[in-house]
């Protein structure tokens, strides 16, 4: 085992810490961005990992290590998200890092793809559909939680100690913001007061309205709705485990942090009783075949009751809005956001004493756009 002599240093024209080791003639380095000491103890830290650990093979090519990282994908989540995954590696990433050790590996390579992708889009040379620059912040927030997601997954097959969640690693700023449609007030006091469409000129019951009530009240994906079981509802908790994909897959979620636990406010919880009613004895919570099935429902009710189209999707858009003046942690819980998302801001509590006093938050933002003057 190797042991340190020197420790980390302040760079100021760079704003962090940084600090150089040796183990076995390999030479690298390890920074951290955090103020203060705090960031001189994670750099120390980085380099003291790096040199008590056994990392492996650091001369294999990270188009090598992406492979292992895509068949693990592939295994461990559905097709659309596994598909991403290749996507994204294969027109942005692998064409910037994909020749680079994996021991050679840092931060500002990843940057760099971020960078190269702002400004000149897709970045494989064989692509049959090259875009041309001008990224989504969006797609770019895509691209770089991929990023960290296989340096994580190098990490922990000790390819590298390279830990780019700790690192600013950051969107080009002048990335445009895809327009995101949500709900306004007035449409949301019609959701959740009309419980019926039109069909062939006819109103009749809609049989999903609880369904798109509960996305908009607790900030579901569509697909862990399509998931949602009774088993999951344990008094006022609700615990997401899984989710049903664009094509009927059942997976485990769109990454490590769908996986979550929230209280439910007392308006989602009186509308999780109505259905009750209906699917209680079902084992599916609601009775929506794919997601398909649950889009086009949504529309027909959309233009039923003169509510301006959104997706499903932007039901979830909706409740991040409603909640926006709750604290960024109880947010990224609630939705199942990682760290690096930008939610709002930095993570914060996550701890089952906080859970009824969120939903407390959330029935009160509810109850403020509800109850205001139309």
């Amino acid at each position: 085992m190797a042991r340190r002599t020197n420790t980390a240093a302040w760079l100021p024209n760079q704003q962090r810490w940084q600090i150089k080791v040796q183990k076995n003639g390999v030479r690298r380095t390890f920074t951290s961005a955090k103020p203060g000491r705090t960031g001189q103890r994670e750099a120390n830290r980085k380099a003291d990992a790096w040199l008590d650990e056994g990392i492996t093979d650091t001369a294999k090519r990270c188009s090598d290590v992406w492979a292992e990282f895509l068949v693990s994908a592939q295994a461990a989540a559905g097709s659309s998200y596994a598909d991403q995954i290749e996507k994204f590696g294969r027109n942005y990433i692998l064409p910037v890092i994909g020749a680079q050790r994996i021991g050679d590996l840092n931060t500002g390579m990843l940057q760099d793809v971020l960078n190269r992708s702002y400004r000149e889009g897709c970045l494989n040379p064989d692509s049959e559909r090259k875009s041309k620059g001008n990224l989504s912040r969006k797609t770019l927030q895509g691209i770089r939680g991929v990023e960290v997601a296989f340096v994580k997954w190098a990490r922990q097959h000790r390819y590298t100690t390279l830990r780019p969640e700790d690192e600013n690693l950051a969107v080009p700023k002048g990335a445009r913001n895809k327009g995101k449609k949500i709900l306004q007030p007035e449409a949301l006091r019609v959701l959740l007061s009309t419980d019926t469409r039109v069909i062939r000129g006819k109103v009749v019951p809609d049989d999903n309205i609880h369904a798109y009530r509960v996305a908009v009240m607790t900030g579901l994906r569509p697909g862990e709705l399509l998931g949602l079981r009774w088993a999951d509802i344990r008094g006022d908790m609700v615990y997401i485990s899984r989710a049903v994909n664009v094509l009927g897959e059942q997976t485990q979620g769109k990454n490590q942090n769908a996986v979550r636990a929230f209280a439910l406010s007392d308006r989602a919880r009186a509308v999780l009783e109505q259905q009750r009613q209906i699917t209680g004895t079902q084992e599916s919570v609601f009775d929506l075949v794919s997601e398909a099935y649950y889009y086009k429902r949504w529309q027909v009710y959309c233009k039923s009751n003169s509510i301006p189209p959104i997706s499903v999707y932007e039901l979830r858009h909706s409740f991040v809005s409603v909640v926006k003046t709750l604290p960024a942690g109880e947010v990224k819980t609630l939705v199942g956001h990682s760290q690096t998302m930008d939610t709002f801001g930095v993570y914060s509590h996550a701890l089952n004493g906080d859970a009824a006093a969120a939903a407390e938050d959330v029935n009160a933002a509810f109850d403020r756009i509800l109850t205001s003057e139309k």
